[in-house]
């Protein structure tokens, strides 16, 4: 069996999606964040695995359904917290491991049983992000290795990181290219893709009218 894991920030504003302001004020964007992680949780909730983890910086709000075991993220860097989730996720379950983000909140829950297929026969499985990184990654057993050093938040990001699993002799099955969601333009272009998404509603709702980017909205939760 493989478990998914998801790595999150609480959805607290001035901490998350600061890539969206602007034209975004804190609180939209905290708003926007909440949504993308409501839909990634659900997806991941109709995937049919044994385990469910989030790996969280932060505390869990109503965004969290039932069937998650909530651990606390490791590290101060990027490499270093998607290192600590892998093992500490492996710890608690020793079974092979995706683990995903909140920045696609586009994601299916087919893709995603995909990905868990493509790992009962590989090493590692391996999804691209448009912007360079990737939104995806799956091992079958932690090796922080395998992730300590590459750099993070860069063009080459996922290039580095797939070199990184390829050079350590794995086999790594490659998933479909997605966007993520860092900026304004990112948001207008996912949330059409995935018209009925939390997300998509979110941001009707924060660019609808009495609602356009930069004017306040109260709260950070999903709608």
């Amino acid at each position: 069996m493989t478990q998914i894991v998801v790595i999150a920030k609480e959805p607290v504003a001035g901490r998350v999606k600061t890539r969206l302001t602007p034209p975004f004020t804190p609180g939209q964007a905290a708003r926007l964040a909440a949504a993308a992680l409501e839909d990634t949780l659900r997806a991941v909730v109709a995937v049919p695995v044994r385990h469910r983890v989030l790996a969280l910086d932060g505390l869990p709000g109503a965004w969290l359904p039932e069937g998650f075991t909530v651990i606390p993220q490791r590290g101060s860097g990027l490499d270093e917290r998607l290192a600590a989730a892998f093992s500490d996720a492996f710890r608690l379950h020793p079974e092979p491991a995706v683990l995903i983000g909140m920045d696609t909140p586009q994601v299916s829950p087919d893709l995603l049983r995909a990905a868990a297929v493509a790992l009962d026969g590989r090493d590692a499985v391996y999804g691209p992000a448009a912007d360079g990184g990737f939104w995806l990654l799956g091992l079958r057993r932690p090796d922080p290795a395998l992730l300590l050093g590459v750099p993070m938040s860069r063009p080459d990001t996922g290039a580095v990181q797939l070199a990184r699993l390829r050079g350590a002799g794995l086999t790594v099955a490659v998933m479909p290219e997605l966007d993520d969601v860092d900026t304004a333009d990112d948001a207008l272009r996912i949330a059409a893709g995935a018209p009925g998404s939390r997300f998509a509603a979110a941001l009707r709702a924060v660019t609808g009218a009495g609602a356009r980017p930069g004017a306040a909205v109260t709260g950070a939760g999903a709608p």
